[in-house]
């Protein structure tokens, strides 16, 4: 029987400085189960980096509106297709894009988890580690925010075997 598939959502891939913890991440849920990046996928980056020195503005901002909408439409696809999906949530707030992936994967029904190592405050009150509404949703999915990485493969070891109908 095949591993259960979740997508990674994080804004890790942004900066160089969190790419090698978002592959570290990565590795060990692989252990468990497929790992859907969306930072794997490298179809635009030499036309990102390309359409940073057009003086067009106009066929810059174009593009750049057509590559971003092609991104949104594989992203969302690629949760449709997978049995859940993994958040990062480190930051002074969770990353909007992070918050959209995790909102339309709850419309779906799927289940989600998410991580925050980050010891800042980001919730609502002292009775969230994040924003609220984030939290609800990973928690009407049947998952939960860990703090440790070691706590998110424990999660994602359960997730596995419960797929698989082990206890």
């Amino acid at each position: 029987m095949s591993k259960p598939s979740i997508y990674l959502a994080s804004p890790l891939g942004f900066a160089e400085s969190t790419r090698a913890f978002m592959q570290h991440l990565a590795a060990g849920l692989s252990a468990y189960v497929t790992v859907i990046n969306p930072w794997d996928d490298q179809r635009f980056a030499a036309e990102f980096i390309a359409l940073e020195a057009e003086n067009d503005w106009s066929r810059r901002r174009g593009r750049l509106a057509e590559i971003n909408a092609e991104l949104g439409r594989a992203n969302a696809a690629s949760i449709d297709r997978a049995d859940g999906l993994i958040a990062v949530l480190d930051g002074v707030d969770v990353d909007s894009g992070t918050a959209a992936e995790i909102g339309y994967a709850a419309a779906k029904g799927k289940f989600i988890a998410g991580l925050r190592t980050d010891f800042r405050l980001a919730g609502d009150n002292h009775g969230s580690l994040v924003n609220l509404q984030v939290e609800y949703f990973i928690a009407s999915s049947g998952g939960q925010v860990v703090t440790t990485v070691e706590d998110l493969l424990a999660i994602a070891r359960r997730f596995a075997d419960s797929r698989a109908g082990r206890p």
